[in-house]
Parts: structure tokens; sequence; C-alpha cells
């Protein structure tokens, strides 16, 4: 049997943390997954402690980071896993999903409870993120997130809990596949993704939520403080009030990119209503919408699309297209 050559790449996070005395989760000085052994046949593990950071500490600079590691361990690994903090999970395996394009997998884990509480769940979690890694049917699918027995998509994955261990799903696509026992089953296959490579990430996209009785001076101020673009977490389908609306069209003559989504969970953001503030206006008045993910995922595109200096109509094309 063939052994699989696997980079696993340790960023920190809660599965990389212990609870204290006093029941506070903190991070030591040692990574308690850098001497877990794979009860996996025929694997081969290299294992590196790339950071380790509480994800609330990584940013675009750091996936940057991950990224380039990841294209210089192209030709030497059959696959990819990675242990990261759950809070921003999800932004940093859709940044790599959107920056890479390699046929092996690149899977992502993470843990709800640290190594010392009760119910720990992170090497449990690593064990199933090298199983995925190791399959051969998870090839040519992306960037996958393994958790609580789950494969998730990361253009499609977020986190939907505090703290309970099933916190990721998927709620616009559904799971992508399962673990069991004996199988990894995935259940269906992403469309054609849009991939562009990215070498900075120095922009300056605030993302705001939008709220009943939203006024424009805020917009006004951010216009001010020249800022790169923007994203807006609309209401429902993509509606803003009316005086929020003004304000999205003063970033507009600015030629500042506003990008919408949905404030809501579930759905999609798409023009719908043709009043001020309505979709239908935001959208011939020149915002983007984003339909597909969320406003944290929707900064990233904005990002990369704007690093890649895409012209009006293409960062149109880019970030409106799943």
């Amino acid at each position: 049997m063939t052994i699989k050559k696997i980079l696993v790449l340790h960023t920190g996070g809660t599965i990389s943390m212990h609870e204290d005395q006093d029941g506070d989760v903190e991070t030591g000085l040692e990574n308690p997954l850098t001497g877990v052994k794979t009860t996996l046949p025929n694997v081969d593990l290299t294992v590196e402690s790339i950071f380790n950071l509480p994800s609330e500490h990584i940013g675009p600079v750091h996936m940057l980071q991950l990224q380039r590691r990841i294209l210089d361990a192209e030709d030497n690994f059959d696959g990819v896993v990675i242990t990261h903090g759950t809070d921003t999970l999800e932004e940093t395996s859709f940044f790599l999903d959107s920056t890479l394009s390699v046929d092996f997998p690149i899977v992502m884990t993470g843990a709800m409870r640290s190594s010392n509480e009760l119910g720990s769940d992170g090497i449990y979690n690593y064990q199933s993120a090298l199983r995925v890694a190791v399959n051969d049917g998870s090839r040519n699918r992306g960037v996958l997130v393994v958790m609580n027995d789950e494969i998730h998509a990361a253009r499609f994955v977020t986190k939907t809990h505090t703290t309970n261990v099933a916190t990721f799903g998927s709620p616009i696509s559904g799971t992508m596949g399962l673990l069991t026992k004996r199988q990894v089953i995935y259940f269906y296959n992403l469309p054609h993704r849009h991939v562009l490579p990215i070498t900075d990430v120095q922009k300056t996209i605030p993302v705001l939520k939008a709220y009943a009785g939203m006024d424009g001076q805020l917009l006004e101020l951010l216009a001010a403080s020249h800022i790169d673009g923007l994203v807006i977490e609309a209401l429902g389908a993509g509606n803003l009030s009316r005086e929020a609306a003004t304000g999205v069209l003063y970033l507009l003559s600015r030629h500042i990119p506003v990008v919408i989504v949905s404030r809501s969970f579930n759905g999609v953001a798409e023009p719908v209503y043709d009043y001020l503030g309505g979709g239908v206006q935001l959208e011939r008045d020149g915002a983007i919408f984003a339909t597909s993910i969320n406003g944290q995922k929707a900064r990233l595109k904005l990002l990369i699309g704007l690093n890649n200096q895409l012209s009006d109509n293409d960062l149109y094309d880019y970030l409106h297209q799943l």
C-alpha cells in the first residue's frame, strides 16, 4: 500500500490549550497535539508549529503565511492538515480555498474543548482530519473543515454556536460529507471555484451590520477615513434604511466598493425590492451583492479581488459568483 505523506501545520487555538485550576482556558508552552501518534496505517506525518496563537489573533497576514507554506509543500506531500482555533477557522479556510489551486486535500480542524477538559474533542477531530486528508475521495474538493464527524466545504461552513462541539454547519449547502467508523462519505461535489493568487493583504475593509434606524453618518465617516472597501450585512435579502442607502451612495461616489450580504443566518442576498434602500436600487447604484457568503468571508473575497486589481466589472463578477 502506498504511504501517504501529510504535512501537519499547528497554529494554536483551543485544540492546543488547556484548562487551569480555575477552569479558565489558556495557552501553554507545549502544544499537546505535537505528541499525538496517529493510528492510521501507511501515513508519514511531517509536523510543524507554524505559530501558536488564539484564533482571534490570526489575521490575513497569518493566512498568507499559511498559504505560502502550503505552496512550498505542493510537490512534497499528498495532503495538508491544519489545526486552528474555531473563532476564525472559517475565515482562514475560506482565504486558503480562494487563493490556492491545488489538487491534494487541505483539511482544517479545531476543538471546542481544550486538551484536559472533560469530553475534550481535539485529538478525535485531529485524527478525523487526518483520515479525510489521506482519503483519495478528498482530492480536488478545495479546503475542507472537519469536526464532530462532519466534513464541510470552506466556501459555506460557519460557526453556529459559541460552545457546542457540533458548532460548525453549512446552512446554505448542507454537510458535504460524514465520517463513520470505517468510511469517509461524500454527498456532493462543489461548483467550480474562482481561485486568485495573492501576495499582499494590506487593505482596510470594515464590516458593518445593518440595524433598524441605521443612518448614513457612520458611512460618511468611514469614507473620510480612507477605507479601501466596505461590507454591509444588510437586512433580509439585502436591504437598508433610506438614510443608510444614502450613505452607501456617498461611498460609491468616492469609488469605494460596497459589498452587500445578508445578516440573516440562512438564505442568500439578492436584489428583490425596488425602493430607496431596497436591494434593486442598491445594486443599480453600484453596490455588489455577494450572494452566498457571510460578511467575514465577503471581506476576504473583496480583499483578494482588490489586491488583484480587478476592474469594476470583474470585481462584480468575482464577488457575485459562488
